[in-house]
């Protein structure tokens, strides 16, 4: 499809990258949602934990969310998806990735960008309650690099299956990961990898034959951290080869579900790949929208709801 002309307008103190980021992590909180939490075993005996909200009435139509990197189904870019997809009469359920639910996941392994048989596995419980004829799924950041991976990589995809939303998507691994450590997202950077290293600490313990402390001190960098752990422990045979095979970009060709993509133009975790413009014009499924201001998951809006929150509603009712 075309390229979609967006017509987000930031309040006016939010136009920096570095502000609507920053404040959308750290300040914004959302009220008025009761999440309930289940546990589910994957297929490879490890668990991943849900949070389900619901509407208030009963309802045959469930949106799947997917947090970033570090993330869970607590922060507030998933509440404020939930709570206004609640109000409208569609139930979600926040995924939370293996080891982000505040307790260690019981593998060597947890999760990583492209780890679509977790949420193969996800959809498969949602679907196995009986209750949704119609799913969605929005996966912010790695969650919407996810998502399109997994409906563009050959997946048989179940029908209930009818719209995805992809926001702040890093559609190449390698060029997103090289604006993070560049020098106006150092801050960043420092931020995430201090996370990643804690979250790896108790595996020192739990898997003492499959890392060490000399390993852990040998992590200075995101690319460090994706050498030692995360290419090892996913079967990858190194950081590059993980960016490679996990970029959702060489797979949005075969994305046969109704796709929106919106990356702002001012998002400062994003390489010139992660727009993918050829892509969305040869493919019918897919919607491009490319907002001047947002930066990194900051569309702020009026009363508290996102304009990216509004659009997916939107897009999941066929209103682009």
């Amino acid at each position: 499809m075309p390229v979609i002309e967006s017509t987000y307008k930031p309040p006016f103190w939010a136009k920096t990258s570095f502000v609507s980021t920053v404040f959308s992590g750290l300040a914004r909180k959302v009220e008025g949602i009761e999440q309930t939490r289940e546990r589910i075993t994957l297929p490879d005996t490890d668990f991943i934990d849900l949070d389900w909200s619901y509407a208030e009435q009963k309802s045959n139509k469930a949106i799947i969310l997917l947090h970033g990197l570090e993330g869970s189904a607590q922060r507030p870019y998933i509440k404020g998806t939930a709570k206004l997809f609640n109000d409208n009469g569609i139930d979600a359920v926040g995924v939370n990735f293996r080891g982000c639910s505040g307790e260690p996941n019981l593998l060597f392994r947890s999760y990583h960008s492209g780890a679509t048989e977790d949420l193969d596995a996800v959809i498969k419980h949602v679907l196995s309650k009986g209750i949704y004829d119609e799913i969605y799924i929005k996966g912010i950041s790695l969650g919407a690099n996810m998502v399109l991976k997994y409906v563009g990589e050959g997946n048989d995809l179940p029908s209930e299956l009818k719209a995805v939303i992809a926001i702040s998507t890093p559609c190449d691994l390698k060029g997103s990961c090289d604006e993070l450590l560049s020098l106006k997202n150092k801050h960043y950077a420092i931020r995430f990898l201090e996370h990643l290293k804690d979250k790896l600490k108790p595996k020192l313990v739990q898997f003492p034959n499959s890392i060490s402390v000399t390993d852990l001190k040998s992590i200075k960098t995101l690319i460090d951290f994706d050498h030692v752990y995360t290419s090892k422990a996913h079967g990858f045979k190194d950081a590059f080869d993980y960016y490679e095979k996990a970029s959702c970009l060489q797979f949005l060709p075969n994305v046969k579900v109704p796709s929106l993509i919106i990356n702002a133009l001012n998002d400062s975790f994003l390489s010139a790949e992660c727009y993918p413009v050829k892509e969305a014009k040869q493919n019918s499924n897919l919607f491009l929208e490319m907002p001047k201001y947002g930066g990194h998951v900051g569309f702020i809006g009026k009363n508290n709801v996102y304009y990216n929150e509004k659009r997916a509603l939107d897009f999941v009712n066929g209103l682009l």
